[in-house]
This record gives structure tokens, sequence and C-alpha cells, in this order.
């Protein structure tokens, strides 16, 4: 009888943590595209010199992101399988959420990268700008909110990918050293 409540408690968990991974990073990947597609179409060719390769890498952190939405809902649909007598093998929910990990850590390590690529650039053109001064040359074109704009959304897929490392490392520590 404990076995089938450890079955329970385990399918409940991965449904519950599924969903909630989901829609956290759902709703952020949404305003992640949102910025994105913004920036892309306000693009102001003068002002935002060095970003392209800082949001070409934030690109892909979001295709990670999307991949690591659909490992959300084969975690749901993995958890609601560990309830029913046909429940798949601890191997496949391992590597289940091994995958998801992995992916995850991937699109954190490309935000990154592309956070460095956007916060050099900024830098170089904020340490470019004279003070005190009217801006009148075209190389000394100030930071638009734009810009900083795209700083955050890099910030955010980080965030979305650095949710699930979290949640994961908090809510199955214990479950998925059960012998199932």
């Amino acid at each position: 009888m404990s076995d089938k409540i450890d079955f329970q408690s385990l399918s409940f968990g991965m449904r519950r943590i599924g969903w909630i991974r989901f829609w956290v990073q759902s709703i952020l990947g949404v305003v992640v595209t949102a910025v994105l597609l913004f920036s892309n179409v306000v693009n102001n060719s003068e002002g935002q010199l060095g970003l392209a390769p800082g949001l070409s890498l934030t690109t892909i952190s979001l295709t990670l992101l999307l991949f690591s939405l659909w490992q959300g809902w084969l975690i749901v649909r993995t958890g609601r399988a560990i309830a029913s007598n046909a429940r798949p093998s601890r191997g496949q929910t391992s590597k289940l959420i091994k995958r998801g990990l992995i992916v995850d850590l991937l699109g954190i390590l490309f935000g990154l990268v592309g956070y460095q690529a956007l916060m050099g650039a900024l830098f170089i053109q904020a340490s470019s700008q004279t003070t005190g001064q009217l801006i009148t040359a075209t190389s000394d074109i100030p930071i638009t909110g734009l810009e900083i704009l795209s700083v955050l959304s890099n910030t955010q897929v980080i965030a979305a990918h650095f949710f699930w490392t979290l949640l994961f490392s908090m809510a199955f520590k214990k479950d998925l050293q059960m012998n199932y």
C-alpha cells in the first residue's frame, strides 16, 4: 500500500512542478518574444550598433526555452502516467528530466554569453559618450531605452531557464531517489 501512496505522491509532484514550470516559462517566453520582436521592428540602425550578436544569442536561448516548454508538457504527461498502471520506467523518467535540465543549462549558457555581448556593446557605447555636452556627432549616440529593453529580455530568458533548474533541485531531489 505504501508503494501506491509513493507513486501518487511522485505523480502529484511531477504534475504540479511540470505545470508551474510550463506556465512560468510560457509567461516569460511571451514577454521575451514580444521584446525581441519589438526591438527588431523598431530597430534603429544608428543606435544599436553592436547589439546583434547578443540579440542572436538571446534568440537561440529563446528557442531552447520553447523546447523546454515542450519538455515541461512531457513531464506533466509522465506525472499522469506514473499514477496509472502503465507507468514509465525509472530510466525513461530520469532521461526526460535530465534532458530538460541539459536544455535549460544550455539556455542559461547562451543567455549569459548573450548578456555579456549586450553589456559589452552598451559599455563601449556609454564610455564613448561625453558628459555635459550636447550630442552633435553621429558617433556620440546615447543609450536608448530600447537597448536597455533588449538587455532586460535577455535577463528574462535566463530567469526562465534558471527557474526550472531551481525548481527541480528543490522538488525532485527526494522523489527521484525512490526506487520504482
